[in-house]
């Protein structure tokens, strides 16, 4: 079963499943969900609570004799085991199947670990877990999905945000949420009864965005120039090579052309898809939308213009040819937007 993290303290108030796993990367969203499974566990009465953390020499018998062992001060227990980034092995991944097909009576698990690849996920002890309890996955939220998130975080704190408020907070810690909630708690003590403007937020709180080469040529393909070009100027300045932001745009480009000269010959996305895949290099059905949504801006002269532009990039970047790779980058991912330039300018 699994749960989202703004769904798990609803689940809480109704059940305790014997076991938990709260797993992802988003590291705000991970601790406080286990939080919440730490009180709701105090408060059913798991007064004791044990701890295992996995490393390059844990021994998982550890975990098979801590189920057997009863509490010698409490009825119940919460026994949790750290992963952290570790991966369980044959070993691991035997001593957890084992667990869920026969939990301890007297104890609830969770299981903490940082993020999992979708052949993890796979696994049979994953399935094991969450088959017998609870998965709670500590995803990144979306951009688009960050201003509902924000505003409930708010609203949740007692303020009273104005939409522009949201926008503009969003736009500060994007790609951070510790930072949003660190700035949530802030406002929370300087707004008072007073409504939440765009004013007070610019007052308050600082630029923490944090962004990822993908974000910038997502925003490119789902036609957000203005995010293009807050995403380059925060990637420049936190030190990112301009190759990795080239190299993840000519990665794009290449799928959209060859989309492009199948939509001309008139065949189905899917087969450029399947010949991607079949080259072990898939796209995944998450980007697959945005990438369509693009290619409805772009003809097959427009992909092949973006792909000399890449080149181009490439050679400003070693110094074979002049200019800024920051501004090609730039030039590249606001026509990619649908922002027209002038015929120089590309």
């Amino acid at each position: 079963m699994r749960v989202r993290p703004e769904q798990l303290a609803a689940h809480l108030r109704k059940t305790l499943a014997p076991l938990y796993l709260v797993f992802g990367e988003e590291t705000l969203l991970a601790q406080e969900s286990a939080d919440t499974l730490r009180a709701a566990a105090r408060e059913r009465g798991h007064a004791e609570r044990e701890c295992l953390t996995v490393d390059a020499g844990f021994d998982w018998n550890a975990l098979r004799q801590l189920a057997a062992s009863p509490s010698l001060f409490a009825n119940r227990r919460l026994l949790e085991l750290r992963l952290g980034n570790a991966k369980p092995g044959d070993a691991g991944a035997k001593a957890l199947s084992e667990y869920a097909a026969r939990p301890a009576d007297d104890a609830v698990l969770l299981v903490t670990a940082g993020k999992l690849d979708w052949n993890t996920q796979k696994s049979r002890w994953f399935a094991a877990l969450d088959a017998t309890g609870v998965v709670v996955p500590a995803a990144p939220v979306e951009s688009g999905q960050l201003p509902v998130w924000i505003e409930r975080r708010l609203r949740e704190r007692g303020l009273k945000p104005t939409p522009e408020a949201v926008l503009l907070l969003g736009e500060r810690v994007e790609g951070n949420l510790l930072a949003a909630a660190q700035e949530i708690e802030k406002l929370a003590l300087l707004a008072g009864d007073q409504p939440l403007t765009v004013d007070r937020v610019l007052a308050a709180v600082g630029d923490s965005s944090r962004y990822s080469i993908y974000d910038f040529v997502d925003a490119a393909l789902r036609g957000q120039p203005e995010r293009v070009a807050r995403i380059l100027n925060g990637l420049r300045g936190e030190g990112v090579e301009p190759v990795l932001a080239n190299w993840a745009l000519h990665r794009e480009l290449r799928v959209l052309n060859a989309l492009a000269f199948a939509r001309d010959q008139r065949q189905p996305p899917e087969t450029v898809f399947a010949a991607f895949a079949a080259r072990k290099e898939i796209v995944w059905d998450k980007r697959k939308p945005s990438l369509l949504q693009a290619l409805q801006r772009l003809t097959l002269a427009d992909c092949r213009s973006l792909l000399d532009a890449c080149a181009r990039t490439d050679r400003a970047i070693k110094g074979i040819e002049p200019g800024s790779p920051w501004d090609a980058l730039l030039m590249a991912g606001l026509r990619l937007a649908g922002r027209r330039l002038l015929p120089d300018e590309l």
